[in-house]
């Protein structure tokens, strides 16, 4: 992360300068690509107010905050704080957002039984499907299942959500599996 000073009104000192940059370093670890980020920092004294801006640019990122206290190593320490809580949130968002596309996926085989050459019948998968279920309540599963001609449905319980599958059994009733109990 590339850091640049700028000064107003006072006289940079080298300490001044080391503590910020180590202050600031910290938040290098929650930035994604941090080796392309650029930290702005405007330090400024008016009168008795000292005051820190940063602006911290980087892909899909801008984020500009700026603190005053009586003491500059106070709102340097105020602005990293600030800071670092803008970055953290928007890292957990996009890991949220990461997670939401990432979904829970079913494979699903279909398996006939052919003559082998020694006369025993023998599995063999014909056809291999995959697909995303569909978040649903156990009774809309239960109501699709009665619409569709189908044995059974296999479906996101939107409840628990854990991959369930309801079936019709012989006497026309529901049975519903649920892994994870």
């Amino acid at each position: 992360m590339k850091i640049k000073f700028n000064f107003k009104n006072f006289e940079p000192s080298e300490h001044l300068k080391k503590y910020a940059r180590t202050r600031l370093e910290k938040i290098s670890k929650y930035i994604i690509d941090s080796e392309n980020a650029e930290l702005q920092v405007n330090l400024e004294v008016e009168k008795f107010r000292h005051i820190a801006e940063v602006i911290l640019t980087g892909k899909n990122l801008h984020i500009s905050a700026n603190e005053e206290s009586e003491d500059m190593y106070s709102s340097i320490d105020l602005i990293v704080d600030k800071v670092e809580a803008q970055v953290k949130k928007i890292r957990d968002k996009e890991k949220d957002r990461h997670k939401k596309k990432k979904g829970k996926s079913v494979r699903m085989d279909v398996i006939s039984f052919s003559q082998s050459e020694s006369g025993q019948k023998e599995p063999v998968i014909v056809q291999t499907d995959q697909y995303e279920p569909k978040p649903m309540s156990v009774e809309e599963a239960a109501m699709q299942l009665d619409t569709l001609n189908y044995d059974f449905l296999v479906f996101l319980n939107a409840d628990t959500e854990r991959v369930n599958v309801i079936y019709r059994r012989k006497n026309g009733d529901f049975g519903l599996i649920d892994p994870g109990i």
